[in-house]
């Protein structure tokens, strides 16, 4: 074990999935959500209905009615983006999903597009919790950084020591 003490340390590192504004988990007014039954993680406001990747990894989800995607990184963290809430009920109208299941996808590459002025209209929230649902499974934990405006796939909003 003597050759971990000179092993590089690197940082996992998940980025933004949509532009707006950070708000804390806690601040969504889905309990299933702000309680962190599914997970620890953050939630956007978002200003425009692009979903990006947070980092690179594998699509092992893609909800049936479009308004989920969940996606498992190249470290192993699983993470779950879910446009607006009550959005299921929407029934895939408002969204384009851009990947399927098992495609491979990098930083910043767009998932796919919701149409926020849908989903107002239609009386749901925008705001997008970004949840790593096995958090407490992975070896690191995660810290969450919030507050101020995300540009998708730039702004970090979550890191963890390796």
């Amino acid at each position: 074990m003597l050759l971990n003490k000179w092993m590089k340390r690197h940082t996992l590192t998940l980025y933004a999935p949509m532009e707006g504004d950070i708000i804390p988990l806690e601040e969504v007014t889905d309990p299933v959500f702000s309680e962190k039954m599914m997970g620890d993680g953050i939630a956007i406001m978002p200003t425009n209905g692009t979903v990006v990747a947070p980092a690179n990894g594998t699509i092992v989800q893609v909800a049936p009615t479009k308004h989920a995607i969940g996606i498992r990184t190249e470290d192993g963290a699983e993470i779950l983006i879910h446009v607006g809430l009550d959005t299921v009920e929407l029934n895939g109208a408002p969204f384009t999903v851009h990947v399927e299941v098992d495609d491979t996808v990098s930083v910043g590459q767009s998932l796919l597009t919701a149409d926020l002025e849908q989903i107002q209209r239609a009386g749901k929230d925008t705001v997008t919790p970004m949840i790593v649902t096995n958090g407490n499974d992975l070896p690191h934990p995660y810290s969450f950084h919030v507050g101020g405006p995300s540009i998708s796939g730039k702004t970090v909003v979550a890191q963890a020591e390796q």
